[in-house]
C-alpha cells in the first residue's frame, strides 16, 4: 500500500491561531456528566491507593470502578449531573437571550447615529 504524502495536508500555524475566534468568559460552563461527578470525587481516593499510577492508570482504574457501579450506586451521580444539567441549560438561555438584546440594542444604536 502507497504511503500517502502529508506534505500537502495543511498543518496549524501561528496564523491559523490568530483567526481563530475568542471564546466569550461569559459563556456559561458545560454541565458535567454522572461520570465527571465520579470522577471528582474519587480520584483521590484512587491516587492514595494506587500512589506509582500515572496519570493514564488512574483514568483507567477509574472507568473500571465506574463500570463495576450498579445503578443504585450510580444514583447520587446522576443526580448532579440532572441538576446541572438544569443550571447548564437555564444559564445558557438566559446567555442567549441576554446576547440577543445586546445585539437589538447594538443595532438600535446604528440606526439612531444613522439618521444624524
Amino acid at each position: 500500500m502507497p504511503k500517502v504524502s502529508t506534505k500537502d495536508s495543511k498543518k496549524s500555524t501561528a496564523s491559523d491561531a490568530k483567526k481563530r475566534t475568542k471564546k466569550d468568559p461569559n459563556k456559561p460552563k458545560r454541565a458535567l456528566s454522572a461520570y465527571m461527578f465520579f470522577v471528582q470525587d474519587y480520584r483521590e481516593r484512587i491516587k492514595a491507593e494506587n500512589p506509582e499510577a500515572t496519570f493514564g492508570d488512574v483514568g483507567k482504574l477509574l472507568g473500571i470502578k465506574w463500570r463495576e457501579m450498579n445503578e443504585n450506586e450510580k444514583k447520587p451521580y446522576e443526580a448532579k449531573a440532572k441538576a446541572d444539567k438544569e443550571r447548564a441549560d437555564r444559564e445558557n438561555a438566559d446567555y442567549k437571550a441576554e446576547g440577543k438584546a445586546s445585539k437589538k440594542a447594538a443595532k438600535a444604536d446604528e440606526e439612531s447615529d444613522d439618521d444624524e
